[in-house]
């Protein structure tokens, strides 16, 4: 009897080790479905019962992101957006909020990517302990430290992280792909995948 719910304990867990990244996976993409398919709820109504349209919300959504890309990608619009993202950036606290979440969206998937030079460097030699993260900016000369680079490393499972400025002594370049030295880290090290 005790073998067989050991089994059981056992089919119980493995079961659960598969299905959960897909279940909550699933349930996200779900939550994030209906948040945004809630932006623009439309209904139609037959016979006088109102129906709900899933889906149309989210699609509406999608059409103005991909409008406001392409036109964003034009000559006649990069100069007036330009003009207003200097306008908003001069708004006291709103500039400090808008400039920071357009330099981090930029970070990861602007033209001017900074998270794609991935590091390991050292915290504590004594010890042995090393951190991964990556290159922010090389020339600190504005700052008064040459020799030194500013590097980002995330924190896991958090969209936060901290900012070093490292001798750049201290400072090792790896030869892996930034998206998987991201993924590396934000899972807490569980995830190897090519590293």
């Amino acid at each position: 009897m005790k073998l067989i719910f050991s089994k059981l304990v056992n089919y119980f867990v493995r079961g659960l080790l598969l299905l959960a990244p897909l279940s909550i996976t699933i349930y996200i993409i779900y939550q994030a479905f209906i948040s945004v398919d809630s932006l623009i709820p439309i209904e139609i109504s037959i016979q006088n019962n109102p129906y709900r349209l899933y889906g149309t919300g989210l699609l509406i959504v999608l059409v103005i992101i991909l409008s406001v890309g392409f036109l964003g990608s034009t000559f006649f619009i990069v100069p007036v957006s330009k003009l207003v993202g200097e306008a908003i950036s001069k708004i006291p606290l709103v500039g400090i909020i808008y400039l920071s979440i357009k330099d981090l969206i930029n970070a990861f998937v602007g033209d001017k990517k900074k998270f794609n030079q991935a590091v390991i460097f050292t915290v504590n030699k004594e010890n042995g302990i090393h951190k991964l993260g990556f290159i922010t900016q090389t020339d600190l000369a504005f700052l008064d430290k040459e020799g030194f680079v500013m590097i980002y490393s995330p924190h896991s499972y958090a969209f936060s992280g901290e900012t070093l400025i490292m001798p750049r002594a201290n400072v090792k370049l790896l030869n892996i792909p930034a998206s998987e030295v991201m993924k590396l880290i934000v899972s807490g090290g569980v995830s190897q995948g090519s590293v």
